[in-house]
């Protein structure tokens, strides 16, 4: 899952930036508006922490542009702990959330996972399909209760898959999705994370779509 941090305070960016690496993200930073709207049009992200005191472009600018051209990424705003008005003026911009400062970093990722899988119809932090269960809240994944070891980017496509089961992804969004915007990517490595998972899991849960990429078929 990819995250967009916009935060023009260098310390509070670094530890927001860390924790959702560690949290399995891949993860993106801007620390003014401009970049972060321009970021927000090209890159392909599951979800964005926004702090609406920015420079160049206030982040409550930043928003509206988004929703005005139709993106509807989750937005979780950050806001001071007195200004209420920012609260209400951030959710009537479109913002799914808001989150006063300070905060415990642990309510900030949980809000996150739960703002990804809103945005994918889930309601539950355990996903499931077939025999795997995946506990977004702490990245783990069981086969018929056994825990599976797996790499970052091995969880990154699985919790993708799993949050669009289904649906047919491309090697093209899976690129975008499990990748920052700084990492070299290449379409072409999504097959051998791909071929991993699928030693890892029951036969016939990952389906290669000819031509279109690949879908999670759950059984019953």
């Amino acid at each position: 899952m990819h995250i967009l941090v916009v935060e023009d305070e260098p310390t509070l960016a670094a530890q927001l930036s860390q924790a959702l690496r560690e949290a399995g993200y891949a993860v993106d930073c801007a620390d003014n508006g401009r970049d972060a709207h321009f970021m927000g049009e090209v890159e392909a992200l599951d979800a964005v922490v926004l702090d609406l005191g920015l420079p160049q472009m206030d982040g409550l600018t930043v928003l509206k542009k988004w929703r005005a051209a139709g993106r509807t990424v989750p937005v979780l705003i950050l806001t001071a702990r007195d200004n209420w008005h920012e609260k209400v003026a951030g959710i009537d911009a479109g913002a799914d959330d808001y989150l006063t400062k300070p905060f415990h970093m642990e309510e900030l990722l949980a809000r996150v996972r739960a703002l990804i899988r809103r945005s994918a119809g889930h309601a539950s932090a355990e996903l499931r399909c077939g025999p795997v269960l995946l506990d977004t809240r702490g990245g783990r994944v069981t086969v018929e209760g056994k825990a599976v070891t797996l790499t970052s980017h091995e969880l990154r496509v699985l919790s993708y898959l799993m949050h669009r089961k289904g649906e047919v992804v491309s090697r093209a969004e899976l690129t975008e999705h499990i990748y920052a915007q700084d990492f070299e990517r290449d379409s072409n490595t999504i097959e051998v994370f791909v071929g991993r998972l699928r030693k890892k899991l029951p036969p016939g849960l990952i389906e290669t779509v000819r031509g279109l990429g690949y879908r999670l078929a759950c059984p019953e």
